[in-house]
């Protein structure tokens, strides 16, 4: 029989708020975490603003010691504080460095879309090309393997069963929690910690910014700058931060007595193959609506079971298509669209944990009742205004919320779809 899965554990860092707490209350009130950056401004792009998680060092020293904060890059500090938030938070106990236990029932699937490139940066390439290769420190490799952050938290909470990390664009965080769903299901495990990341660097986001990708319409109004489903939108603010859940079998978790926050309903996981529409850069629309309809069928719901929309929504001209597609996914007439949400507008694009990040956005919609606001897009893009009454501008009170879908799209043309439903026992 396969086997309910739970969230029993919420850690975030983000721009606008770090913790599941600070985090909700800046959904709620609509804050923006995109600011300027002096980075992107001393390095000649054409975008200078970004979403930087803040008061990051002194969560980590509080917490890890200096031989450990040395080994540590902003991956590594941004996963491995929200990792410890989530399995704190599900009631769990850090086990003591020096102890031999290990847990074999709890594992991790950590993600990030492009790794430890301000290590890379910063280290790597210059000490070599400076023919200092001894200068480049004995813990690079594993700030630079894409690997680090999930074997970083192995370490941290002595986990015993699968720990890996994935990597799918930015579908990476989504698709992290739906590999973790897939694994408790089986019964492999009772349970994983299951996100993404992605470091703070403009060695990260300097690709994108060559693409004309990213916004360059509002460096002086950073708040202003990320804007998705608005006909402003000028492309999508970079940015950096982690989310990992823990996700738990319902009856370890009642075993427990931990607190349940939802339900993983459903996942669906495609590429749309590079055809219809799809390439390198773009999704292909009926991929995007296998996806979403698999990640339907897997929770057993239909299309009006579905409370709220949390979509991958990036303020590029993607997101036209991505509207379109929910309302054909969801057999939704204009008017009928359930109420449609970009975390995105307040902390920009987090690539690899911007699934993850969006996914905690999720289960906090579903626990307090509400939708978050979709800010800066007030002058709603044309070819949205049929759906212009389901996009809310201000927090939207909502008690009886039972369900959240999010999906995640990615540069390959790979797609997640997540369902979480309010628990019922």
């Amino acid at each position: 029989m396969t086997k309910r899965v739970v969230v029993t554990g919420l850690g975030v860092i983000a721009p606008n708020g770090n913790g599941a707490q600070d985090f909700e209350a800046a959904l709620r009130s609509g804050t923006s975490g995109i600011r300027r950056n002096e980075k992107m401004v001393e390095h000649g792009f054409g975008s200078h603003v970004a979403g930087v998680p803040q008061g990051i060092d002194d969560l980590v020293e509080k917490q890890f010691d200096e031989d450990l904060l040395r080994a540590m890059n902003s991956s590594h500090r941004f996963a491995a504080v929200a990792a410890l938030d989530a399995w704190r938070s599900a009631g769990l106990t850090r086990p003591e460095p020096d102890g031999d236990e290990v847990d074999w029932d709890a594992g991790a699937v950590i993600g990030t879309g492009i790794g430890g490139m301000d290590t890379t940066g910063e280290r790597v390439v210059p000490f070599t090309d400076a023919k200092k290769v001894r200068r480049i420190g004995s813990t690079a490799v594993e700030q630079v393997m894409a690997s680090g952050v999930s074997a970083r938290v192995s370490g941290l909470l002595a986990l015993g069963n699968q720990v890996t990390t994935n990597s799918s664009a930015c579908s990476t965080g989504a698709e992290a929690i739906a590999m973790g769903l897939d694994r408790i299901r089986a019964g492999k495990a009772k349970r994983m910690l299951c996100g993404g990341v992605e470091g703070e660097s403009h060695y990260i986001w300097a690709g994108f910014d060559s693409m004309r990708v990213l916004c360059r319409t509002h460096n002086e109004t950073p708040e202003l700058a990320s804007r998705p489903l608005s006909a402003s939108a000028a492309g999508f603010v970079p940015a950096a931060g982690a989310g990992v859940l823990l996700l738990e079998s319902e009856e370890s978790a009642l075993e427990r007595g931990a607190t349940i926050h939802a339900e993983v309903a459903g996942a669906g996981i495609n590429c749309g193959g590079h055809r219809g529409g799809g390439s390198m850069t773009a999704p292909n629309p009926d991929g995007v609506r296998r996806c979403i309809g698999s990640a339907l069928d897997d929770a057993g719901i239909g299309p009006s079971d579905v409370g709220a929309i949390n979509g991958h929504l990036t303020a590029t001209g993607a997101d036209p298509k991505e509207v379109a597609s929910w309302a054909a996914a969801l057999g939704a007439a204009p008017g009928a669209l359930p109420p449609i949400t970009s975390t995105k507008s307040m902390i920009g694009h987090t690539l690899g944990a911007a699934g993850a990040i969006e996914s905690i956005a999720c289960v906090l919609m579903l626990t307090g009742g509400f939708v978050h606001p979709s800010i800066n897009c007030e002058d709603v893009h044309p070819e949205i205004e049929a759906h212009a009454d389901s996009i809310p501008h201000s927090v939207l009170e909502k008690p009886d919320l039972d369900v959240v879908v999010k999906a995640g799209f990615g540069f390959g043309d790979v797609n997640a779809c997540l369902v979480f439903r309010r628990w019922q026992g």
